[in-house]
């Protein structure tokens, strides 16, 4: 299968780019450490608040093609008109089921010796986790225990409810309960994690929990 990079779901190849190469490295975490005189170690602040912050994602993307000139500015048109110093939506054919978003800046350039122009795509802003394409969202009736898988990314839950219900779990050796209308909501305290988040549901009517999950 020939490489290709979606940009808001518009097919590069089809457009009549080839994909030369991709550099889509991990995102830097934000890290601090203060250095204390008469210490052989720093104090490290990376997880002061429990979790790892990342710095936004850069990426660069290299497409090219043999042609005309006339060809070459069509094409570059087109990109620039859809694409330049706009968020976009960027999904590798090699994982259809991730994206990632971002601004993107464009930098043309054709050899006319060789016909051979080239666009690079660059970005230094882009969230610093890729997302599921897919929302995922699980259902329960009634009462019972309900275990929510999460990748990497800590999320917070759309919950909805068509009767009262009540809500209880356990983030570390916090217990939290919550007694929610129907109705749509979202409980800052339940915050998933990445692995397997069990939560107990007492209810009368359908309770649906909706998130999209994410991963560096």
């Amino acid at each position: 299968m020939i490489p290709d990079i979606f940009i808001n779901d518009i097919s590069m190849l089809k457009m009549g780019w080839i994909r030369e190469n991709i550099d889509f490295p991990t995102p830097k975490s934000q890290s601090e450490t203060v250095i204390i005189p008469g210490r052989n170690s720093p104090i490290r602040f990376t997880e002061a608040l429990g979790l790892v912050s990342y710095e936004p994602r850069t990426f660069t993307i290299l497409l090219s093609m043999l042609g005309t000139r006339a060809k070459y500015n069509e094409l570059v048109k087109e990109c620039s008109n859809q694409f330049s110093g706009r968020l976009a939506k960027v999904i590798c054919s090699e994982e259809p089921s991730l994206y990632c978003v971002g601004t993107l800046e464009l930098k043309p350039s054709y050899d006319p010796l060789t016909g051979r122009g080239e666009l690079v795509i660059e970005c230094v802003d882009a969230d610093s986790y890729r997302y599921h394409v897919d929302v995922t969202e699980v259902m329960i009736s009634g009462n019972g225990t309900i275990t929510l898988l999460n990748d990497y990314m800590p999320v917070v839950p759309t919950v909805v409810t068509t009767a009262e219900t009540l809500l209880s779990w356990k983030v570390g050796t916090d217990s939290f309960k919550k007694t929610l209308s129907s109705g749509t909501w979202e409980i800052p305290e339940l915050q998933l994690s990445h692995g397997e988040n069990s939560i107990s549901i007492t209810s009368t009517g359908t309770t649906i929990f909706k998130y999209r999950e994410g991963c560096l």
